[in-house]
């Protein structure tokens, strides 16, 4: 199954969550910037964004990548993930309210949230996440 991981980072914290998912899902691995393709050609991908302001998704690149892609997630597999500094997670739960609604399927049930970086528990437990998205 061709599988994608893309994500947006500011701090390294969800990079190396991303490395953990790409490793367990044998991945091609992009930031949103670096990612000229299409979310068509995968049927498995996951998304990697921390919390920003008010708890929302980095706004100048990835909210508008994501929302140009939301439309074509029906009936794939996806992985939402990322770290957050304050708050609860609702950027998280809103992100996969969006996701459902865009018809795929959220592996996992839900996303996967670190506050700041990733312990190496977390990381063993992002690569099992990206080998069942796999």
């Amino acid at each position: 199954m061709k599988t994608a991981v893309i994500y947006w980072s500011g701090t390294g914290n969800t990079e190396a969550m991303a490395q953990a998912v790409a490793e367990g899902a044998g991945a091609e691995l992009f930031t949103v910037a670096d990612f000229s393709g299409s979310v068509n050609d995968y049927e498995a991908i996951a998304f990697g964004c921390p919390a920003m302001g008010a708890e929302v998704l980095e706004e100048d690149e990835f909210e508008p990548f994501f929302t140009s892609v939301e439309g074509d997630l029906s009936g794939k597999k996806v992985v939402l993930f990322g770290s957050y500094g304050w708050g609860d997670g609702e950027w998280m739960r809103n992100w996969e309210e969006r996701v459902k609604t865009a018809g795929a399927e959220l592996v996992g049930g839900e996303g996967y949230i670190v506050n700041e970086a990733p312990g190496d528990d977390d990381v063993e437990k992002l690569k099992a996440l990206g080998a069942q998205l796999a």
